[in-house]
């Protein structure tokens, strides 16, 4: 039976949602590796509706997270709420402001932010499995609320979003689009992707690296955990 890799979305769409390139590029990796995967977001009301042509928020309007992260997950979906970490072997967030808007506070609370419980409680089991977790764009931004203080992640070198980051207790550090952080001891790995890049080619090479060193991370658990229990 192949590797099983939880992805975390927030929605459909950079300004109110999941950003799509990063999915796609995640998705794309997994399964290039030969990786199994299953999507999950909450079910929940969107923090607000954006119109991506203009950049306007669309008053009136609503949404269901998990109705449009079904968008890019072409129907293949279950409920944050139904995500067990004993059924898969790491998990990766995609970015999007819907990580700062719908899976956390982030985007209007800054380091006073406070995560989704059910986010909290998902990726709480996988940490202390010492599974790996792979997250990107703002979605680092989330780990000293999520994970705890002292793990090291990136975000690119966003001033304003590194210090809120360091605030809550996490350690940033900077890094280029195409390059990865890795807190080896917490099983964190983080890219920049579109908190830097200007084109789809860049943001790939973070992201394929990000999905890259989380499969290699797997397998040392693998070795770690598994192996240990089973001696013969």
């Amino acid at each position: 039976m192949s590797k099983q890799v939880a992805v975390i979305l927030s929605g459909c769409g950079v300004q109110d949602g999941s950003e799509i390139y990063e999915t796609t590029l995640t998705l794309l990796r997994l399964d290039q590796l030969g990786l199994g995967y299953r999507c999950f977001a909450p079910d929940i009301m969107q923090h607000h509706v954006v119109d991506h042509l203009g950049g306007e928020v669309v008053e009136g309007e609503s949404r269901n997270v998990l109705q449009e992260s079904a968008r890019l997950a072409r129907g293949n979906i279950a409920p944050l709420d139904e995500l067990e970490a004993d059924e898969f072997d790491a998990v990766i967030l995609p970015g999007g402001f819907g990580a700062a808007k719908n899976l956390s506070n982030f985007a209007e609370a800054g380091s006073d932010m406070e995560p989704l419980p059910e986010l909290v409680e998902a990726l709480a089991a996988f940490h202390e499995a010492r599974k790996p977790i792979g997250l990107m764009c703002i979605a680092p931004a989330l780990v000293p609320k999520l994970l705890g203080p002292g793990i090291a992640v990136t975000i690119g070198h966003d001033p304003g979003v590194a210090g809120a980051i360091s605030s809550m207790g996490g350690l940033h550090r900077s890094c280029g689009v195409e390059e990865i952080v890795v807190d080896f001891e917490n099983r964190v790995v983080t890219t920049p992707a579109y908190m830097l890049a200007t084109r789809i080619g860049e943001a790939a090479t973070g992201i394929f690296k990000l999905v890259e060193r989380s499969d290699e991370l797997m397998d040392i658990w693998f070795v770690s955990t598994v192996k240990k229990q089973r001696p013969w």
